[in-house]
Order: C-alpha cells, then sequence, then structure tokens
C-alpha cells in the first residue's frame, strides 16, 4: 500500500484528475431518487417533470410520469442512448413520417452479402437464389424477399429466411 501511495503521489496532475463515477457508484444516489418518487404525490410528482424536463407535465397518469422520470435520472447519471441507436431511431421515425430515401435505408445486417447464392432442394429440385442489394433474383425475376422466393418454390406461406437455412427453428440452437 505504501508502495501505491508514492507512486500516486509523484504521479503529474494531469493524472490525478477525478475519474467518472462507476456505476455501482451512481447506482446509490439514482436508486434513492427512484424509491423518493414512489412516495411523492402526483402534484410533487408534476413538480419533478417540471424540473427534470424543463416542460409541464403532459399528464397526471402516475405510472406514466414515474417512468419518464426515471428514466431521465438514469439518463442524466448514466449518459442517454448511444450514437447510432439515435441514428437508427431517426431514420425509423423519418419512415413513419414519409421522409424515406434511398439514403435512409439501413440495410438489415443480419440479411446475406449481396453476391451470395443460395441452393435448396425441394421435393427433388435444387433452386438458387442469388442475393442482391435490393432484393433477391430466382429464376430471372427479382424479388423483395426470400419469403417471397419461398412461396413460389413451396406454394405456401414460409419464413424464407427458415428454408433456406439462414435461421433456425426457434426451438434448434445453432
Amino acid at each position: 500500500m505504501i508502495k501505491q501511495d508514492k507512486v500516486l503521489a509523484q504521479a503529474p496532475a494531469a493524472m490525478n484528475r477525478q475519474r467518472p463515477p462507476r456505476p455501482r457508484e451512481t447506482a446509490a444516489p439514482v436508486l434513492a431518487q427512484l424509491m423518493a418518487l414512489k412516495r411523492m404525490s402526483v402534484g410533487e410528482t408534476k413538480a419533478r417533470w417540471e424540473a427534470l424536463f424543463a416542460t409541464p407535465a403532459p399528464n397526471n397518469s402516475r405510472g406514466y410520469l414515474e417512468l419518464r422520470i426515471g428514466w431521465r435520472l438514469q439518463e442524466l447519471t448514466r449518459g442517454g442512448l448511444s450514437r447510432e441507436t439515435r441514428r437508427t431511431l431517426d431514420l425509423l421515425a423519418g419512415e413513419v413520417e414519409g421522409r424515406t430515401g434511398r439514403r435512409a435505408i439501413m440495410p438489415d445486417p443480419r440479411n446475406p452479402v449481396a453476391g451470395t447464392r443460395l441452393v435448396r432442394e425441394w421435393p427433388g429440385v435444387e433452386h438458387t437464389v442469388t442475393v442482391a442489394r435490393d432484393g433477391c433474383e430466382f429464376e430471372g425475376r427479382r424479388y423483395k424477399s426470400l419469403s417471397a422466393i419461398a412461396r413460389a418454390i413451396t406454394g405456401t406461406q414460409w419464413n424464407g429466411w427458415r428454408l433456406f437455412g439462414i435461421r433456425a427453428a426457434a426451438g434448434d440452437r445453432r
């Protein structure tokens, strides 16, 4: 112990800056504030809302106010959403509002890479699908999804990913 204290005493001033709090250190004050929320009246909860959000509380629903205030307290203490999550939410909000554009469409990272060839044998016939950037090609036709191709092959509703072995059945552990 003495050796460590000696090293810290000799460390430059830049290294002695206060470090950010660890999750365990910040959890106690947040937890105490969350417990205090449960003891507050609706009027006190609305006042707490106004202090945190700088706007009047939207309604008198105690459950809603507690949930949102709890989220805000944790957000202020531990930080908000990651940049990637905010970007994804902004893109989704744009789609809901009708502002979709070619740039805004994000590829699903679970999809096979463009150019991948998927082969499936179905009742003795080999079927080959080529994955494209904006869908799939099968027998010279363009399809939006593997499920549409699965329907064309089997004649019934099928999950295209499952038919081609990309996603296992719910009970399977691959």
